[in-house]
């Protein structure tokens, strides 16, 4: 019994053995790790990633190293600027093994050698710097770290991708001032822009009134010219007319005169009959207000007496009686008496205001559409001709009233009265316009 034991023993550890040996002796190499192999205690080679054979209990694993690029964040480090301000910076270092065998065998911990470099060369590459300088200068601190962390790791077999600073925090007061005096900047800023933008506006609405001014001023400039203009032409048409009224009442009461005069030579009038018509209008002679004293001359039949010598012819009963001139019964016009007055008696409308009255009248009589509503549509076909008596271009009159048939002559035309419908000649008492 004790022998068959003791046999069963032997045969289990023999079969540990053979186990481990083989678990010893076969390794597994992920992809992107490489294994740094030694045998009896010096370095043999490095495995790539597989199936890998070992010699057991001669040959051994060191270390597996991950060739992937790897992040490491450092955590803030103290940093004193050029003006005596100390900073706390964080950085990030992106960075991949190379050479296994140099990042096993030439530092025992490539980690750390990669913080210490960091935070040397930082404090190095700030302390030449503000603090302005350094919260402005990210790139640059940025490529100085890397270059100087590229060239020490080469050596450990590592390869510097990239290294970012991720934060600059300078202490809380100068952080307070630094708030205060970007508040500061900016309202400055906005003081100046607020500034910039009222002159623009003053300079704008300067430039509005000037221009508002000026075209206000030609507006007032030209109404004042047409003003002039037509009082010039309304003066002179009031004064041709008031010089043809003059000459035709002045010729009037000549005509009159000689009418009378022409009466009393033909009724042959007696000294007597002169002196009683002189004594019928003494009375109306005395009924001024300002007449308080009439005195009748004493020579008064001596001057009746030549008056009558003078125009009268004595009869067969030796008294004076007045002999009435020929008439040769031709009545003569006033354009007839000179020629250069022919133009003061033409009464005939001028073409251009007969025009210029012919477009208002039409513009005051166009209908003008209810608000809020869209006009008709014209009818389709050719436009119907104007009724027989209006003159063709004017708007005809509503047909429910009867008295805006009849358009209101201008001032100063003569209007003909008007006793029958129809015919296609001009509206009575309006002006025709002129021929086109």
């Amino acid at each position: 019994m004790d022998g068959s034991v003791v046999l069963l023993i032997v045969v289990v550890l023999v079969v540990l053995l053979v186990v481990i040996s083989l678990v010893k002796a076969v390794q597994i190499i992920p992809q992107a790790t490489a294994a740094v192999i030694e045998r009896l205690g010096r370095f043999k080679g490095t495995a790539d990633p597989g199936l890998v054979f070992l010699v057991p209990f001669i040959d051994k694993v060191r270390e597996r190293i991950d060739l992937r690029e790897q992040v490491v964040s450092f955590p803030p480090q103290p940093v004193i600027t050029q003006d005596n301000l100390t900073v706390n910076i964080d950085t990030v270092v992106y960075y991949q093994v190379t050479d296994p065998k140099a990042a096993v065998y030439e530092i025992s911990d490539y980690i750390v050698g990669v913080e210490q470099i960091t935070t040397t060369t930082l404090r190095n590459v700030v302390g030449g710097m503000s603090l302005e300088g350094t919260l402005t200068s990210r790139d640059e601190i940025n490529t100085v770290l890397r270059g100087e962390l590229d060239e020490a790791t080469g050596r450990w077999g590592i390869r510097v991708a990239r290294v970012e600073i991720k934060a600059i925090d300078p202490p809380a007061s100068i952080q307070e001032s630094m708030e205060r005096q970007m508040k500061a900047d900016r309202e400055k800023r906005a003081t100046i822009l607020t500034a910039e933008g009222q002159r623009e506006s003053a300079i704008r609405s300067a430039e509005g009134q000037k221009q508002a001014q000026i075209l206000t001023a030609e507006g007032a400039k030209q109404a004042a010219i047409l003003n002039a203009e037509a009082d010039r032409q309304s003066r002179i048409l009031r004064a041709q007319g008031d010089r043809a009224a003059r000459y035709l009442q002045a010729q009037g009461q000549a005509k009159a005169i000689e009418k009378v005069f022409a009466a009393i030579k033909a009724g042959k009038p007696t000294p007597e009959l002169l002196a009683y018509q002189y004594l019928q209008t003494l009375p109306q002679m005395a009924q001024g207000e300002a007449n308080k004293v009439w005195l009748v001359p004493s020579d008064f039949g001596k001057a009746l007496e030549g008056f009558t010598r003078m125009l009268g012819a004595p009869g067969e009963d030796g008294v004076f009686r007045f002999q009435p001139s020929p008439d040769d019964g031709v009545q003569s016009k006033p354009e007839d008496d000179d020629e250069s007055i022919k133009d003061w008696f033409d009464t005939s409308t001028n073409p251009e205001i007969a025009r210029v009255v012919a477009d208002a009248e039409a513009e005051a009589r166009k209908d003008v559409p209810p608000p809020m509503s869209s006009p008709a549509p014209p009818p389709a076909g050719p436009p119907p001709l104007p009724p027989a008596g209006r003159a063709p271009g004017l708007p005809s009159a509503p047909a429910h009233d009867p008295e805006s048939a009849t358009p209101t002559p201008p001032r100063g035309i003569p209007q003909t009265p008007s006793g029958h419908e129809g015919g296609g000649g001009p509206r009575p008492g309006y002006p025709t316009p002129p021929q086109q």
